[in-house]
């Protein structure tokens, strides 16, 4: 096995990235920072506009070669920059879904001058169009009491009925509160369950997915609970730290969702 496979190197996405052989890679799944000049040990989410857009197109251009040429591309980010950055990207790759996560903020404070933000932008792009997607992998399944309803001869024997749906490009799925279980000491991480779809739908098994911003090292995570590989970089020692505390804990085998009622679709 390659010595940079299933590895969290502490150090700058981009002097690192040249380690990783171009066209290994299935997956880029990452969660950069959204220069909103929050505190993450360095500077790295405060900087000006210009240069924090350089300095996206920067590392992009240094990641993407590292993809299959089927590979794809899941991208976090604010609406304050999604758009220059989708363009961006739009440039390089084919833009497949424009992804919304509600956090579930509760209905409490926020703006008095604006609309409160509760949600962020996840960008979905390709390279080609025979790029890898396994929907099978993320569906939704129907409850009994749903399925029973669709009992109709044209419906029985359906995939989509049998399977269950499709995700939609609306998450709803809640932020990582102080009191939840996958909480770590990092201000912006992800939940495990928008991580785990992403991997299973995008990564085949026994693939590499890449995180250029591990953070508190989710991505790496999700990897090894649906039996992928990864590599990813992370510039902060601190979060190096529970990265490495994280991934020698027992990671247990991810578990589909319970079903539940929705319209059919």
């Amino acid at each position: 096995m390659s010595d940079w496979i299933n590895r969290v190197f502490c150090e700058d996405a981009l002097e690192g990235l040249a380690r990783i052989p171009d066209g290994s890679v299935d997956l880029i799944l990452t969660d950069p920072p959204y220069n909103l000049g929050k505190d993450y040990g360095n500077a790295s989410d405060q900087q000006s506009v210009a240069d924090y857009l350089a300095w996206t197109e920067q590392w992009v251009d240094m990641a993407l070669p590292k993809l299959k040429p089927n590979g794809s591309l899941y991208i976090f980010l604010t609406w304050r920059f999604s758009p220059e950055i989708f363009v961006m990207l739009k440039q390089r790759m084919t833009m497949m879904n424009e992804i919304i996560w509600d956090r579930r903020v509760p209905s409490m404070g926020g703006s008095v001058r604006s609309f409160t933000s509760v949600h962020d932008t996840i960008g979905f792009f390709v390279k080609r169009k025979d790029y890898y997607f396994d929907l099978d992998a993320v569906r939704i399944a129907y409850d009994a009491e749903t399925k029973k309803a669709r009992s109709r001869s044209i419906f029985v024997g359906a995939k989509w009925l049998e399977l269950g749906y499709n995700p939609k490009d609306l998450w709803s799925v809640s932020r990582l509160h102080k009191e939840h279980p996958e909480r770590e000491d990092h201000p912006t991480q992800k939940p495990l369950e928008i991580i785990e779809r992403m991997v299973k739908a995008s990564c085949p098994p026994g693939g590499v997915v890449l995180d250029p911003f591990m953070g508190s090292g989710t991505t790496a995570i999700a990897a090894r609970r649906c039996g992928r590989d990864y590599v990813g970089f992370e510039l902060n020692p601190a979060y190096c730290e529970i990265i490495e505390e994280r991934l020698a804990a027992p990671v247990l085998e991810a578990k589909p969702k319970k079903a539940r009622a929705v319209a059919a679709s």
